[in-house]
């Protein structure tokens, strides 16, 4: 097994195993609609918070499937133009949408701890329930990381690609 099918192999386990915490906060955002559209129906007493705990868990589901869902192919991409391309030019563009995607998450990754640590030290909660957000911009922040972890596995092996060209 060479170094990069052992890399991508890494990268496929940890992006599968923190898909559960986005599945998990699917589940919650289903049971959240579920039982506080009942409360408020039925008993005239809707969940406390159930707004807060919806968009926190939004955004739980998204960051923590991120990963899983690029390595899945299912993220939405215009490739019609590029697969008339050269099989060299369409290497050549992969490997430059990859640098891309690898760069804009690592800025991303950068970006929401530097968020996560304004969060804390402004003492920001939720509007309702006042939940503080700061531990959901740094779980963002680590779901994100798996997504680098991709796109620089995706980006060696576009590489290796080319360099097969070359040779």
């Amino acid at each position: 097994m060479t170094a990069l099918a052992k890399f991508e192999s890494f990268s496929r386990k940890i992006s599968a195993a923190i898909e559960w915490v986005g599945l998990c906060a699917i589940v919650l955002m289903m049971l959240i609609t579920t039982f506080d559209v009942l409360g408020a129906k039925l008993f005239k007493q809707p969940i406390f918070g159930a707004l807060d705990i919806m968009m926190i868990a939004q955004l739980l589901a998204m960051s923590f499937a991120a990963a899983i869902t690029l390595i899945a192919d299912r993220h939405v991409q215009v490739d019609f133009f590029v697969m008339l391309l050269p099989n060299r030019v369409q290497t050549i563009v992969d490997c430059l949408v990859n640098l891309l995607g690898l760069f804009l998450f690592a800025v991303i990754v950068w970006r929401l701890f530097v968020y996560g640590y304004d969060l804390q030290t402004g003492g920001e909660v939720s509007s309702t329930a006042r939940i503080p957000l700061y531990p959901f911009a740094y779980s963002a922040a680590v779901a994100c990381i798996p997504v680098c972890l991709v796109y620089l596995s995706a980006l060696l092996a576009s590489l290796s690609r080319i360099a097969k060209h070359d040779s």
